[in-house]
C-alpha cells in the first residue's frame, strides 16, 4: 500500500488485501466510515494499481474499483459506485458514479473551500 501519512481514514474504511500494493492514496485525502477501495477481481483474474489523488474525500459506503483512478482535488459521494477513473476537480456520486460537477474548488481532505463560512453562519444562527 502506499497510502501518504496525511491521510485520514475511518477505522472502518477497508482497503483489498489481497493485492495491497495496488492501493495509492495521495496526501490530504479522507476516506469515510465503510468505503471500500478494491484491487483485484478475482472472476476476471485481475490486479490492478487503484489510486487515489490528492485532497480528495470519498463519502461513507463508497465502492471504488480495481483499477480506477480518481484525480486531485475529487469529492465522491456518499455510497456511490466508482466504475470509471474520475478526472481532477470533479464531483461525483452515484450507481455507477456520474460526474455531477467539474472544476470545482476544494481544500486539504476534499473539503469545500466554503464551508467554513456555511459552518460559522449556521453557529450564529444557533442551528449547529
Amino acid at each position: 500500500m502506499d497510502i501518504d501519512p496525511t491521510v485520514q481514514c475511518s477505522l472502518s474504511s477497508q482497503f483489498d488485501r489481497t493485492f495491497p500494493p495496488g492501493v495509492h492514496i495521495g496526501a490530504q485525502s479522507y476516506i469515510a466510515f465503510e468505503a471500500r477501495i478494491l484491487t483485484h477481481d478475482v472472476t476476471r483474474g485481475l490486479y490492478l494499481h487503484t489510486r487515489i489523488g490528492k485532497n480528495c474525500f470519498i463519502g461513507g459506503r463508497s465502492l471504488i474499483l480495481p483499477g480506477v483512478e480518481i484525480g486531485d482535488n475529487c469529492v465522491i459521494g456518499a455510497g456511490s459506485i466508482v466504475t470509471k477513473s474520475v478526472p481532477s476537480r470533479s464531483l461525483v456520486a452515484g450507481n455507477p458514479a456520474r460526474i455531477l460537477r467539474e472544476n470545482i474548488e476544494v481544500g486539504p481532505y476534499g473539503r469545500f473551500l466554503t464551508a467554513d463560512a456555511t459552518e460559522s453562519a449556521l453557529a450564529e444562527a444557533g442551528l449547529a
